[in-house]
């Protein structure tokens, strides 16, 4: 079971870390590894949505989702889109900047490095608001109670993680300008860009947010006519028109999944750039792990055995705040990829370890509970 869904997966890991040996050398190796790993871990609470909303699809639809939906999320969001990147950052034609990538390495990294100030302001925006709009909302499960419960009471202020947003992204910029006045002025129009960079990623995580809304409103919708149709159709004896309302249902459900795919997608590419430069690695990594969250996927609706570790959610948002800050801070300052990519690896396994304690305390409580139980049977029978 485990080889039959996971098997792809591992045959395109093998692929990409021999092509990452050939191409960049056991440096390459490590860093596509990280990167694989870095996308997998920020993708775990995509693999669970994706899992959730696949189960109420028919097989069709589910077909559908892990064919065309993986072509258009490893191909399109993994491979096609960091090229646009940076393509727009450093102001290149798409194939021009595929060409600089393959055969000057020296120019293409050094358009790539002025162009990050952009690319990190935009990335750091996007994903910080990710975490902010996790932090700051109620959750039934809660990891780490002593944080995550005043920020919940916090997160009833309207519009409040996109206040915060914007103040750091002001700061952030401020801060940029006053270290290039220093340094004599050389990057004093780096702040402007900036500033218009981290707006455009908020105003991105907006309009993703509000095309997720929509979907999920319909869907809900859709969802609504079908119940009502069906009792209808039980109170009048007549048949009850599912495959037009499941199929409208599911296209929907489809959609909203794609929406959330790129979202997820996109905090995974823009991460990667707090790593490397290399398109080429990149795309490896990120690649890899792709089928890693396709399997995952699939491995959830047949099982639905990562529904128990309830904290893996918290820890991959937990991950994307701490990238959004280090994609912030290195506006400015360098910062060592092995340091980048295992601060998101830490989080992921101390949340997951966090939940097998949780389920082994919760399992000893229950068999307490049944053994007190039982223990008040025989006494009362004697």
């Amino acid at each position: 079971m485990l080889l039959k869904t996971f098997g792809w997966s591992f045959a395109v890991t093998a692929l990409g870390l021999v092509a990452a040996v050939f191409y960049g050398g056991w440096t390459g190796f490590g860093i596509v590894a990280i990167l694989s790993i870095l996308e997998i871990s920020v993708s775990f609470d995509n693999a669970v949505v994706n899992a959730g909303i696949l189960k109420k699809m028919n097989a069709f639809w589910q077909k559908i989702f892990l064919t065309i939906g993986v072509l258009i999320a490893v191909f399109g969001m993994r491979l096609v889109f960091p090229v646009v990147i940076v393509a727009i950052s450093a102001k290149l034609g798409p194939i021009e900047a595929v060409k600089l990538a393959f055969n000057d390495k020296d120019k293409y990294q050094q358009l790539v490095t002025d162009a990050h100030p952009s690319i990190a302001a935009f990335g750091g925006m996007f994903l910080l608001m990710i975490f902010l709009d996790f932090i700051f909302e109620d959750r039934d499960i809660k990891w780490l109670g002593w944080l995550e419960r005043p920020l919940a009471k916090l997160g009833k202020v309207d519009m409040l993680s996109v206040c915060i947003a914007l103040i750091v992204l002001l700061v952030s910029a401020m801060t940029f300008a006053t270290n290039a006045h220093q340094h004599g002025g050389v990057h004093v129009d780096k702040a402007q860009t900036v500033l218009i960079a981290g707006i455009a990623g908020l105003i991105t995580y907006l309009i993703v947010g509000g095309l997720s809304g929509y979907f999920e409103n319909k869907l809900e919708e859709e969802e609504e006519r079908e119940h009502e149709a069906e009792e209808e159709a039980k109170k009048s004896g007549k048949k009850v028109p599912a495959v037009v309302m499941a199929g409208k249902a599911a296209f929907f459900m489809f959609l909203y999944l794609e929406v959330l795919d790129a979202s997820f997608s996109f905090d995974g590419v823009i991460g990667a750039f707090a790593i490397t430069n290399d398109i080429v690695l990149m795309a490896l990594g990120l690649g890899i792990g792709a089928m890693y969250v396709r399997s995952l996927t699939v491995y959830l609706v047949r099982q639905g055995t990562l529904d128990d570790y309830v904290y893996l959610e918290h820890g991959a948002h937990y991950a994307i705040g701490a990238l959004a800050a280090i994609l912030l801070v290195t506006i400015q300052y360098e910062i060592h990829e092995v340091i980048t990519g295992s601060v998101g690896v830490l989080l992921i396994a101390w949340s997951f370890i966090s939940s097998v304690r949780r389920n082994r305390a919760l399992a000893a409580a229950e068999g307490k509970a049944t053994g007190s139980d039982e223990k008040s049977e025989v006494s009362s029978g004697v």
